[in-house]
């Protein structure tokens, strides 16, 4: 049974970051696996799953979220080896630190080396990414500037948009992926959304052809000619 919780969707689930859940679970059933998707609402223990899902929120809903998973179990079930993908407030919680409200500094849940700021300006727009020569579509609206510490690898390099810093996007850590693409960004890659379920489950899966690849790539060529 392949477990999949997605992490207080109210508060975190800006431009239907929830739908990456649903993309994972459709993905890995019609390849004949049981899966069990889960939703981690306010006042909820943290479940049990082999993949948990972080989206993007407001200022005050992503303290309030960090708040609640430093009291929790998530940290140490992500050292245990749990697959996370974590998608802009997301991505930031999981780091040393984060700003939010001006130049406000808030302690992260320090899983890995990076530190977000405020930038000058806001990111509002399209994203492509070459992550490991495969394109990455989606949106962004944040204000943040993430850099990276030492050892951390960015998800891919910027072609579109601005991500971290305009020049790369996210970061890659163990079996950690984070991203500042919206979408949600799982239904708009699904090569992306295989590669986060073959860690998970610890295999290759069988080529799924369907529409989902056909738009895909209509928008891969679309940005690229921009």
């Amino acid at each position: 049974m392949l477990r999949i919780a997605t992490l207080f969707p109210d508060l975190l689930g800006t431009y239907g970051d929830g739908g990456n859940g649903l993309v994972l679970a459709e993905r890995a059933r019609r390849r004949g696996h049981d899966v069990r998707l889960i939703t981690m609402e306010l006042g909820d223990e943290l479940p049990e799953a082999e993949i948990y899902l972080l989206g993007g929120g407001e200022d005050g809903p992503q303290r309030l979220a960090r708040d609640l998973l430093i009291e929790g179990s998530f940290v140490s079930r992500v050292h245990d080896g749990a697959t996370v993908l974590a998608v802009c407030a997301g991505l930031q919680i999981l780091g040393e630190t984060f700003s939010v409200e001006g130049d406000d500094e808030f302690e992260g849940l320090g899983i890995v080396d990076v530190r977000t700021k405020r930038g000058r300006s806001r990111a509002v727009g399209e994203m492509l990414v070459d992550v490991g020569g495969r394109e990455l579509v989606g949106f962004e609206n944040h204000g943040g500037e993430t850099s990276l510490g030492e050892g951390v690898a960015p998800l891919g390099r910027v072609r579109r948009g601005r991500g971290n810093d305009g020049t790369v996007d996210g970061f890659r850590k163990d079996s950690i992926w984070a991203t500042y693409a919206h979408g949600p960004v799982l239904a708009l890659n699904p090569w992306f959304a295989d590669e986060i379920l073959q860690t998970a489950l610890g295999q290759e899966l069988d080529p799924l052809v369907s529409v989902a690849d056909d738009l895909y790539s209509e928008r891969v060529a679309a940005l690229s000619l921009r």
